[in-house]
């Protein structure tokens, strides 16, 4: 895992695994999570960090199992 902070942007990524990205799922206006194709997240990216979160710990719960691909794609 390697955390990233990009001041410019006050933009936190969370690089989780050594796998690419196929496409990423927007949970919130903050909270983006990137996936590989199998459905796995690989990274997170937390937008507005210094506004949202206020805690020196970050606690983040990852499904087990790949999620859902939306219909149509």
């Amino acid at each position: 895992m390697k955390l990233t902070y990009f001041p410019d942007t006050d933009t936190l990524y969370i690089d989780l695994a050594d796998r690419p990205s196929t496409e990423s799922e927007v949970v919130n206006d903050n909270l983006i999570v990137d996936l590989d194709s199998d459905g796995r997240p690989v990274g997170i990216t937390l937008e507005h960090y210094s506004q949202t979160v206020t805690s020196q710990a970050i606690e983040v719960s990852l499904p087990s199992e790949p999620l859902p691909t939306p219909a149509g794609l």
